[in-house]
């Protein structure tokens, strides 16, 4: 296993090709949510990836706002699940937030579902269950680590 974390700048061809079926295979295909998955966030996102020689294992992608940071795109590919590589990624994406930014929020936006999952690292739900693509989702945040 191989923990990348790069911008857009210095991903190569072949892994934003990878990263890019990844989720849409995930996201279009097995959700089953037709949406532009490929969004202008790309082009300044730090991007988490977890591979396995050419398989994307894991994934995520941090987004910088002005008021605070996000990370989103939460993949575990389906030959990987169930053998503790999500928490992996968000404890890898986590940490690099925490690295990158002192005393800030973390907002994400998670599948309602895995609620006990994004509690568990910390985040506490700031919303009541709301749809986003057809999916329950809720609003979650936490603060960085000093």
């Amino acid at each position: 296993m191989e923990l990348n974390i790069k911008h857009m700048r210095d991903v190569t061809s072949q892994e934003l090709i990878q990263i890019y079926q990844a989720r849409i295979r995930v996201f279009v295909v097995e959700q089953k949510c037709i949406y532009q998955e490929v969004d202008d966030y790309d082009l300044d996102a730090i991007h988490v990836i977890l591979s396995n020689g050419n398989d994307i294992v894991a994934y995520t992608r941090i987004i910088t706002f002005e008021q605070y940071v996000s990370f989103g795109r939460v993949l575990v590919s389906e030959n990987y699940r169930n053998q503790g590589y999500g928490r992996k990624i968000i404890n890898e994406t986590i940490n690099k937030i925490n690295e990158m930014y002192q005393n800030t929020t973390i907002k994400i936006s998670g599948q309602a579902h895995l609620k006990p999952f994004y509690e568990s690292f910390g985040f506490h739900s700031v919303s009541d269950t709301y749809m986003e693509d057809g999916i329950p989702h809720i609003a979650f945040e936490m603060r960085t680590q000093i």
